[in-house]
């Protein structure tokens, strides 16, 4: 090994060990009896008892309505890298929760007026009792394999384990959904969306408009890809159905469908019809009659008095929608919008024309919002958020010029509001679960903090009045009591927080309160009745009133007129914006929500409130707390058989994961025995282990197998030994931008053939290699699509490879660009790639090769393998050789199909779609004696489908035919099967 190699290896190993010794002394664990709590001592720690408590007061009711023993601790992990309150479970290998910390979201009233770690552990732990809780065949095969196997792309047997040791993961979303928020509603006392006013909304819209409901199969497979709500609806439809169930059969037969006891049937459906005796498919269709019936019940009540008119702007639902800003000057509707198969943007509506036309693209959109938005009239400039489930950043756009600036990065706020009197901006900013009101002054480039509400207080939906001298706000209390509130600007700029509660609304949610310009009236919109509808404040009379009547739902009015609004009308299709004339009225009709059925037929949902959490003694649970070493809590989470391929020979072996909670150490070993005959005996034994913590890989194998050699052509295994080391690190983190690189140091001998080449021969016998990987993104997807859209890509790939006392340096440069296209979902890309070699021609170990598709009939890489710069579909594989090259691939995808009916729960078809492509490749640029000129055509189709509901297939076929001239036209035919 030379010294520029020793040097080298000096400067990556010490370079990066220093931001990896920082990392080890931040988290820090409290534990009791089932409960592994993982936190920030500093910032998070003043949440920790009371996480404590919430975890240990939800654990014990699933414990005794579900008799759950958990299998181990249930690791918890907070943070604070979103800028809204969510939360994920898993089961498999370990039981583990990540919460972020910060405060709900209260648009639409989508989420549940409740304490959000209360809310939140009721919710993720049904999650677990749903999944670790496993009849006597599970606990054996649980013992049998070491644990709960997770399945694995490198050993896809793993997926029969998987399902063998925890088959409830293989249940669809909206079951897991559906059970968890049906029972975290009745857990909270009745708040929640299982008797939530938004979800009676949906699906009485959806009978008033004759839309289609979904089924199992079309919910999963078209309902959550193609609809504007997309994964939202498995929440919808879940918690309806599952509330069906319980009403109509009664929540005993739900609690023990949700059980996994001896004797049931592994699989979800086959326990439901177990246990009601009816099929699944069958109940969702009594339960779509039954909604039907129940829903225009609803509608006739409301329609006991007269409903409001009202007169669209728009001619379509503009699916999400957020808030909107009028300019009575230019008659101009200002608004965000997302909605299938475009790009979320700002948009602008003509109110004489009613033509829309794109301001900007908002980067990052919300689900329900899309981004949080202000104006300022007098300079015609859109103060908006992007990045708006992380870390939002603050941004302008001039409406007319639609040149659009980054404020500030990563300030986190939202609400925002523009001040007219001083030209400020003022929103609430969350961090580390606080809500702090704070205030940005122009020009707009440094956010000053105002104050801070305590833990459980949230501020939402600010308004400023016209003359800059009154804020208005939503107040939400810890308990779930939601208020609307003034204050006073003069006061609110000493930093002082005194408030005037206007109107006490309970747990339902006061919308957008919006100052009137004389500054007399607030209008907002809010469930309390029941239906949603645009409600007003008198401050001089300071009195509340109703002021329409309507069967959907209306929302964030903007008045314009002395008499009427702007306001959002809720549609199957999305919100519509529409005109309403208002007027106070007497009397308004209320619905019934079918959580309220519920609880009159089953009263004993009441008796499952939680209660206050503070009832918990810390001092009575808590076993031991410290800082957290990973590496000490480090054990096998599962050991399986596998089944391998060497060159043209089956391998049998095991294959053992060993991590850590919350993964920071994760151990792989695989060890494989070829025992044919015709293998050199040297060689049978295949051996392969994988270390990762964090930005570091370190792994090493010893005659490497691979199971997808056992489906050829493009094959992995080779003989010989290897020793790695690699580093990967994320220097932007803006999605969709990205920027990151990987380092990698390896060290081979044995070898037969080149490590990243098959079938071309190395004529050494150690060698070293020293590479770096460096990728760029910034590619955007429109709601629906199942590709990216648009965008650009870029990668820059070196290597050096060390031999004696010569070394061999390749680099590589590829780049991507891509437009939509004239349909809908589909998109145009040229991708280009360049790169050389040190070294002769002559050389094998110099050379770049070319050829094939490289997708085995089995796979787990990407189905879209042509697209790869080191492919090049009609020819042989690594047929095509050189010292440089240049290669073009124009590529049109074209939009998908996609099923609303095809197959059963176990498996359906999700969608079918077509790529065309034609590329030109040449190599050896630089010697026109020796060079190559090679073209190609050629088309993927791609059938998706998925498998019990959990694991995602790709069933591909492709053809292509390459031509050279003076050389006979090759084609190649391709089929491949993607697993996960």
């Amino acid at each position: 090994m030379n010294s520029r190699f020793r040097t080298w290896f000096i400067v990556v190993f010490v370079g990066f060990m220093t931001p990896l010794v920082q990392v080890q002394a931040e988290l820090y664990t409290v534990e009791t009896e089932f409960l592994r709590l993982i936190y920030s001592k500093g910032p998070h720690g003043f949440i920790m008892p009371h996480t404590v408590r919430c975890f240990e007061k939800a654990l014990s009711f699933h414990r005794e309505l579900f008799d759950y023993t958990p299998s181990e601790k249930i690791t918890v992990l907070l943070h604070d890298q979103s800028d809204f309150a969510n939360a994920g479970a898993t089961t498999s290998p370990r039981n583990a929760i990540i919460v972020a910390i910060a405060p709900f979201s209260y648009v639409f009233e989508t989420s549940p007026a409740n304490e959000r770690i209360n809310i939140i552990m009721s919710h993720e732990l049904l999650h677990i009792v749903a999944s670790d809780r496993g009849s006597g065949r599970e606990r054996f095969f649980r013992g049998l394999f070491g644990g709960k196997v997770r399945e694995n792309k490198a050993h896809p047997e793993s997926m029969i384990y998987g399902y063998l040791t925890a088959p409830r993961r293989s249940a669809p979303r909206w079951f897991h959904e559906g059970i968890a928020v049906f029972m975290e509603t009745w857990m909270a006392g009745g708040y929640g969306r299982a008797q939530g006013a938004y979800d009676e909304m949906v699906f009485r819209a959806k009978v008033r408009d004759g839309s289609h409901f979904f089924d199992p199969v079309g919910l999963e497979a078209q309902g959550t890809k193609v609809d504007f709500m997309a994964g939202v609806n498995s929440y919808l439809y879940g918690t309806r159905f599952v509330s069906y169930v319980a009403y109509e059969y009664g929540v005993e037969k739900l609690r023990q469908w949700i059980s996994q006891t001896d004797g049931a049937p592994s699989y979800f459906a086959s326990q439901f019809k177990r246990i009601f005796g009816l099929s699944l498919d069958r109940a969702w269709s009594d339960w779509i009659d039954w909604e039907h019936v129940f829903q225009t019940r609803n509608l006739d009540s409301v329609r006991h008095y007269p409903i409001t008119p009202h007169r669209d702007i728009s001619s379509k639902g503009l699916g999400s929608v957020s808030k909107m800003h009028y300019d009575s000057t230019h008659q101009q509707l200002f608004l965000a919008v997302n909605y299938p198969g475009k790009l979320a943007h700002i948009a602008v509506i003509d109110l004489h024309t009613g033509d829309m036309r794109k301001i900007c693209d908002v980067k990052g959109p919300s689900m329900y919002y899309v981004t949080s938005l202000a104006y300022d009239a007098s300079s015609r400039t859109l103060f908006y958020t992007t990045d708006n489930y992380e870390w939002r950043d603050l941004r302008s756009v001039n409406v007319d010029t639609r040149k659009s600036r980054t404020l500030i990065k990563d300030v986190r706020m939202g609400d925002l509001v523009y001040n007219p009197a001083d030209s400020s901006i003022w929103g609430v900013r969350h961090f580390n679960g606080i809500s702090t009101l704070v205030r940005v002054a122009y020009p707009w480039n440094e956010w000053d903090q105002v104050f801070s509400w305590p833990y459980g207080k949230d501020m939402y939906d600010l308004d400023i009045s016209a003359d800059g001298s009154m804020l208005s706000a939503s107040l939400a209390e810890i308990s779930g009591r939601q208020t609307l509130i003034t204050m006073k600007m003069d006061q609110v700029m000493q930093g002082v927080p005194m408030h005037k509660e206007l109107f006490d609304f309970g747990f339902a949610i006061p919308e957008a309160f919006t100052f009137s310009a004389d500054g007399r009236y607030l209008h907002g919109s809010s469930y309390y009745t029941g239906v949603s509808n645009i409600w007003r404040y008198d401050l001089v009379a300071d009195s509340m009133e109703t002021m329409t009547n309507c069967e959907d739902g209306l929302f964030r009015p903007i008045p314009i007129w002395r008499d009427s609004v702007i306001a959002l009308r809720y549609t199957g299709e999305g919100f519509v914006p529409t005109v309403v004339p208002t007027r106070p009225l007497e009397d308004v009709s209320a619905t019934t929500f079918l959580g309220h059925l519920i609880a009159e037929k089953y009263p004993v949902v009441r008796s499952w409130s939680l209660g206050s959490p503070a009832t918990v003694d810390l001092s009575e649970v808590i076993t031991d707390s410290g800082a957290y070493n990973g590496l000490a809590q480090t054990e096998l989470t599962s050991i399986y058989p596998i089944v391998e391929g060497y060159k043209d020979f089956v391998a049998y072996g095991l294959h053992a994961q060993l991590n850590d909670p919350i993964l920071r150490h994760k151990f792989e070993l695989t060890a494989s025995y070829s025992p044919n005959e015709h293998l050199p005996s040297q060689e049978r034994l295949h051996l392969a282990g994988q270390w990762t913590h964090g930005p570091w890989s370190l792994s090493v194998s010893h005659n490497g197998a691979d199971f997808y050699d056992l489906f050829g052509p493009s094959r992995r295994s080779r003989k010989g030994n290897s020793l790695g080391l690699d580093y990967s690190r994320t220097l932007i983190s803006d999605a969709p931008k990205s920027l990151d690189y990987t380092l990698s140091l390896a060290g081979y001998n044995n070898m037969e053939e080149l490590p990243f080449f098959q079938d071309i021969p190395t004529t050494y016998d150690k060698f070293a290699t020293l590479g770096l990987n460096l990728n760029y993104g910034n590619k955007r997807s429109s709601l629906g699509a199942v590709d990216y859209t648009k965008g650009i890509g870029w990668q820059f790939i070196t290597s050096n490879t060390f031999v004696k006392d010569r070394t061999y340096a390749q680099a590589i440069s590829n780049l991507d660009v891509g437009v939509p296209f004239i349909f809908r979902h589909s998109s145009v890309w040229l991708r280009t790639s360049a790169g050389g070699s040190t070294g002769d021609r002559t050389d094998p170990q110099a050379k770049l090769y070319f050829g094939g598709f490289r997708n085995n009939y089995v796979d787990f890489r990407s189905e879209k393998r042509y697209r790869k710069y080191y492919t090049f579909p009609g020819a042989p594989i690594n047929s095509i050789g050189g010292t440089n090259y240049a290669k073009v691939l124009l590529e049109l995808n074209l939009p998908p199909l996609r099923f609303s009916r095809f197959g059963t729960t176990s498996m359906y078809a999700e969608r079918i779609r077509m790529a065309l492509f034609a590329s030109g490749l040449m190599t050896q640029v630089n010697d026109k004696n020796a060079r190559r000129e090679l073209g190609n055509v050629g088309a993927q189709l791609e059938f998706r489908f998925m498998l019990l509901s959990h694991y995602r297939m790709t069933f591909a076929v492709g053809y292509a035919t390459a031509f050279e001239k003076s050389q006979d036209r090759t084609e190649e035919w391709m089929w491949s099967l993607k697993i996960l």
